[in-house]
């Protein structure tokens, strides 16, 4: 190490002491600063008209009361060819009364091919489904997201998404559960997007008033052509804290630098090496 030559470095040595210190409490703010940059990053939020914000996996919700006329089916089948082409794992839960598992999450999105057949209307009529009537009977919109979210946490999936496929119609003695789930997935780190089948102005109040109405988004409309790709940006808003955490950032290490920098002389300048 290159050092200054200095026959009494003791009288040196509180200098010495306050520029260690000045440059921990420096370092320490950079660090800081780097972190809030960081959270600030992070609550960008992806654009809502994301199936899946950020190419998370998720879990398929979808809805198959009677209440689900047949001209619904077709957002259905655009969201299944929408899933299939992003590549992203999905689990899958199928509901009226009773919700079911078909799919665990993590699993291809190409399984999700096979249910195609059911929402593509051949000759003006859809095919027969394995689906009785005695299934299709009643809905409980809540049994299905609980079930969904449970096996997000069952599976330690993360980060995840919770696409729920609807008319968004439930049970009336479901509104007190539905509820309760809904605040539930606001509060996780789930995402949650729906895709609202015909709804009622008064079932999209409910839902947004919970969880906000960025939750809402469009199937991709069939029979467009090719299907764009998923998009990852975010929001339009200038993200002011990311910015200013930022500048801070650069001013602690131009402050770093010209107080807590080492000395450097020019070369023959009475110095040494040792």
């Amino acid at each position: 190490r290159r050092t200054i030559p200095n026959s009494d470095a003791a009288t040196l040595r509180r200098i010495r002491i306050r520029t260690s210190v000045v440059r921990v409490a420096l370092g320490a703010l950079v660090c800081a600063l780097a972190a809030g940059a960081f959270l600030s990053a992070r609550d960008l939020e992806p654009r809502a008209s994301e199936l899946l914000p950020g190419g998370r996996s998720g879990v398929l919700v979808i809805d198959l009361s009677l209440s689900i006329v047949n001209d619904d089916y077709a957002d259905v089948h655009a969201v299944l060819e929408r899933l299939i082409k992003s590549g992203n794992p999905m689990g899958l839960v199928v509901f009226s009364d009773v919700a079911y598992e078909l799919l665990p999450p993590r699993s291809p999105s190409n399984e999700l091919r096979p249910l195609l057949r059911y929402f593509t209307p051949r000759g003006g009529r859809l095919p027969p489904n394995p689906w009785t009537p005695n299934f299709q009977a009643g809905t409980r919109i809540s049994a299905a997201l609980d079930l969904a979210y449970g096996m997000l946490r069952r599976d330690r999936v993360s980060p995840s998404s919770i696409v729920l496929v609807s008319d968004l119609e439930t049970a009336p003695a479901d509104y007190t559960g539905l509820g309760k789930i809904l605040r539930r997935l606001r509060s996780s780190s789930a995402s949650v997007r729906v895709v609202a089948l015909s709804p009622s102005s008064d079932a999209l109040t409910f839902f947004g008033g919970i969880l906000g109405e960025q939750v809402f988004v469009d199937p991709v409309e069939p029979n467009t052509g090719e299907l764009r790709p998923l998009e990852v940006s975010l929001r339009g808003e200038t993200p002011l804290a990311l910015l200013v955490a930022s500048g801070l950032v650069l001013f602690a290490l131009a402050a770093y630098e010209g107080f807590a920098g080492r000395l450097a002389l020019p070369a023959g300048s009475g110095w040494r090496g040792t």
